[in-house]
């Protein structure tokens, strides 16, 4: 009996690990961690560097922009609240592009 409690103790503790990295990115600068909340449970990007990377390449992946990196990188002085603003716009106005393609695709598609 206390074998079997032993092992739904330790699953559960598992299922606990799995559900937090799931649901954080852990970003990593200058020897510390820094923990955002995911929008969506995936593992994609759940460890993240910014050591040496330009603010413009963090704020290309779409996951991160969405979750808040911005504003983490304005709170760490990477960025100010101009610099950010402009690149999330950027950044959003090239996902609107991507998806309006997609649309003249479906069109092509049906007139065939």
């Amino acid at each position: 009996m206390f074998q079997r409690i032993k092992q739904y103790i330790f699953f559960a503790i598992i299922a606990a690990i799995c559900y937090f990295f799931l649901s954080h990115h852990i970003i990593y600068y200058e020897k510390s961690f820094y923990l955002l909340n995911k929008s969506n449970l995936t593992f994609s990007y759940t460890f993240y560097s910014i050591q040496k990377k330009k603010p413009a390449t963090i704020l290309k992946a779409d996951p991160l922009r969405e979750d808040g990196m911005g504003d983490l990188l304005v709170e760490l002085g990477l960025l100010d609240e101009e610099e950010k603003d402009q690149l999330e716009e950027e950044y959003s106005w090239e996902e609107e592009d991507d998806d309006d393609d997609d649309d003249d695709d479906e069109e092509y598609e049906q007139e065939e």
